[in-house]
């Protein structure tokens, strides 16, 4: 089945180049340039990703992101003016799975759709798991978390990361596995997408005094249990 792309960028020039070679790619692609009506066409229309520029008429790109998070979870990667970190770690912040730096590779923007797919994709299509540790329990089939009984909304990027965390519940992840396994990529230098997407992850999931994720200095992090959060 072809994979809708849905590309959010009042730079017209850039949409046609960028919506030709993915279609070249095998995606189908749909473009608009103006942050109101984005958020109104997704009301309306399902998207498998959404590429989002931060610099839009009339609602910028963080402020689509805010609203596109209250009603949807498909996959984000916002285009940030290149050498913007501050930009670049707000939109993870905010929710965006991926983020890619104007004027971006093609190519590079189509390797990033299709890990942040594949990884989607296979979650789906495997059969229905259950993983619980403590309050936890993640279902990889419909890609929920109910944490203490009550749901919790993840992006994707961040069901990812805290799927590998369950799945190795107790024990040290490096970040470099993170990024292979959650974002479907190798870690580069001075990529803080995995700490923000547990920074997300902790956020959401501190409801009391307890560190459900720890974070191991130079290392990676850890999914602690009860009665190991002590555990070197």
């Amino acid at each position: 089945m072809t994979q809708e792309i849905l590309i959010i960028d009042d730079d017209r020039e850039l949409c046609a180049l960028l919506g030709d070679f993915l279609q070249l790619e095998g995606f189908a692609v749909s473009a608009i340039h103006d942050g109101a009506d984005a958020i109104e066409l997704c009301k309306g229309n399902t998207f498998d990703a959404i590429v989002l520029d931060v610099m839009l008429p009339r609602i910028q790109g963080f402020d689509v992101l805010r609203r596109l998070r209250e009603f949807s979870n498909t996959p984000v990667i916002m285009l940030t003016a290149r050498g913007e970190d501050t930009d670049r770690i707000v939109g993870l912040e905010m929710g965006a799975d991926d983020d890619l730096a104007k004027p971006c590779n093609p190519r590079e923007l189509a390797a990033r759709l299709r890990a942040v797919l594949r990884r989607t994709d296979a979650s789906r299509q495997a059969p229905s798991t259950l993983l619980e540790t403590d309050e936890l329990i993640l279902n990889t089939a419909d890609r929920s978390l109910r944490y203490n009984g009550a749901e919790v909304k993840l992006t994707t990027a961040e069901f990812n990361v805290l799927e590998v965390l369950m799945r190795h519940a107790g024990d040290v992840v490096n970040k470099e596995m993170l990024s292979q396994q959650a974002l479907g990529r190798a870690l580069t230098a001075y990529d803080r997408s995995i700490d923000v997407h547990v920074s997300n992850l902790r956020k959401k999931l501190a409801a009391d005094d307890r560190e459900i994720i720890k974070n191991i200095r130079g290392v990676g992090y850890q999914l602690t249990l009860h009665g190991s959060e002590d555990k070197p």
